[in-house]
């Protein structure tokens, strides 16, 4: 082999040896163009946000990276930033913006800051979300026995479009939109809220209210106390106009119903008596004198009242009811007790009541009982669970009262009164005539006595061509004159008579007619 060849073979491995050595070297010094990448917005709240980055080249190395952030489009470091930390190698980061404005759109995207300058990723934008509404509360006003006055004023919305307003009650703190509530509209503003329904001599708590997108607020809490509760109540149904014959009274209209009502001394006790003559008699209670409401219908346990419209309507056979409803509970519950009235006293030696009757024209209970001189009350249904008495000198019934006391031993026209709830009285009147017509003059009563048979007063007397009334228990305390068919206790004119005879004198109290026929 020449010696040029082998020289030749000699220098193939040194050769590739060297090129290798200058390729290795050459790749070991390439970098790539640094890159950025913005990937995502999550987590977002009113104030709050995590914006994510993702390094996708770094080129000679970052010194810093975060994420940049502002109103307006296209935001770069000079503006608000977050900085990653630490500056871990990891490509991807997450960085939390803080502090930011509700409801508001921003725009962000993640940067990173190397030797070459700062380089930035795409654009992402979001929006922060609402908060709740700013609202005050105003201080209750004309607050009475059921009602009062409060309101409020939404100072700020939240970012968000207010979709009710009111305020908030009840007799326990911090009450909310699951209670009892006004819903006065929606927006920016004040407003007045009528609190109704409430009971009397009860603290409430009271917030306005305001909902938006972001949930509900609530106002500063105020307090107040309502003041002695005089209830007056309606009692429409499909019975009025059956059992109130003759009256102005008529079916499902609550001014023109039956009533029952409290009184200051037990402001939460609504009470009264109604007639139903129906077999079968459907009603409710309104509390206004039209279905404005509250309305009381039939709970869903028995015995409880339900404000909600759909509920239904209590039902009752016929019968004279006590009504009684307690509201100083929640829910409010009634009673209704089918009552029969009577007399009890020295007159049956306080055994059994002598019955007395409805007269559903009048709306009292009425009847002729021959007292003795003693005492006596009204009592119903054979039981002391319900009976009435006076003071001495009075008319007006009082729930357990003390004795009637009877001064002389007659026939007397008991009247029971029962129609005025809470207003409750009697009349107990031996009857007779009096006049210059009349055997005493007007100086002396001639007295009638009963008779069962015509249900009538009478006396038979000599009567001379004058005047005469007719007068209750020897006493112009109440007397009745005027015409024989239509008398009147105002001061009713004499009755004439025309011509000196023996003439029959009768006389209806309860319905104030009489006669008057010459033997």
């Amino acid at each position: 082999m020449k010696m040029k060849s082998i020289l030749r073979i000699m220098m193939l491995p040194v050769a590739a040896a060297l090129l290798f050595t200058a390729c290795t070297k050459e790749t070991s010094e390439v970098r790539l163009d640094p890159e950025l990448g913005t990937t995502k917005v999550s987590n977002i709240t009113s104030s709050t946000a995590i914006v994510t980055g993702y390094i996708v080249a770094e080129g000679e190395g970052f010194t810093e990276k975060g994420v940049c952030y502002d109103k307006s489009t296209n935001p770069t470091t000079d503006k608000s930033k977050t900085v990653f930390k630490p500056q871990s190698k990891t490509a991807v980061y997450n960085v939390t913006l803080k502090e930011l404005d509700f409801a508001t759109k921003y725009y962000a995207r993640a940067y990173a800051t190397g030797p070459s300058g700062t380089i930035y990723g795409e654009e992402l934008s979001f929006t922060t979300k609402p908060v709740v509404a700013t609202v005050t509360t105003l201080e209750a006003t004309d607050v009475e026995g059921t009602t009062a006055t409060s309101g409020g004023e939404v100072t700020a919305d939240g970012g968000s479009a207010i979709t009710a307003y009111g305020v908030v009650y009840g007799t326990s703190p911090a009450p909310t939109v699951e209670g009892s509530k006004t819903t006065d509209g929606s927006g920016l503003g004040e407003f007045v809220s009528n609190l109704t329904g409430l009971r009397g001599l009860t603290k409430y708590y009271a917030r306005a209210y305001a909902t938006n997108d972001a949930g509900t607020a609530y106002g500063n809490e105020i307090t107040f106390t309502t003041l002695v509760s005089v209830r007056e109540w309606y009692v429409p149904g499909d019975y009025v106009a059956a059992s109130y014959p003759g009256s102005t009274l008529a079916d499902w209209s609550p001014a023109n119903s039956p009533m029952v009502k409290s009184n200051e001394d037990n402001p939460n006790n609504v009470e009264g008596y109604v007639y139903m003559a129906n077999a079968s008699n459907n009603w409710k209670f309104a509390s206004q004198p039209s279905w404005t409401g509250p309305n009381y219908g039939a709970g869903a346990t028995p015995g409880t009242l339900d404000t909600n419209p759909d509920a239904g309507n209590m039902n009752l056979p016929a019968g004279y009811y006590k009504l009684n409803v307690n509201a100083a509970v929640d829910p409010m519950t009634y009673t209704a007790v089918a009552t029969t009235w009577g007399v009890i006293g020295d007159v049956t030696t306080w055994g059994s009541q002598l019955p007395l009757t409805y007269d559903p024209a009048l709306r009292i209970w009425r009847g002729v009982i021959h007292l003795p001189v003693g005492g006596w009350k009204f009592r119903a249904n054979n039981s002391w669970d319900y009976n009435y008495g006076a003071d001495a000198g009075s008319n007006e019934l009082k729930a357990g009262g003390g004795n009637i006391a009877t001064a002389a031993e007659d026939d007397y026209a008991i009247t029971l009164d029962l129609s005025h709830p809470l207003e409750y009285t009697y009349r107990a009147d031996i009857w007779g005539v009096i006049g210059d017509a009349t055997p005493g003059g007007w100086d002396n009563d001639t007295n009638m006595t009963w008779d069962p048979v015509n249900g009538v007063f009478s006396v038979t007397l000599n009567l001379t061509a004058n005047s005469f009334k007719f007068r209750a228990n020897d006493s112009w305390t109440y007397s009745l004159g005027g015409s024989l068919d239509e008398l009147t206790s105002d001061n009713g004119a004499n009755i004439a008579v025309p011509q000196a005879g023996t003439y029959k004198i009768t006389l209806n109290p309860w319905t104030k007619e009489g006669t008057l026929t010459r033997q």
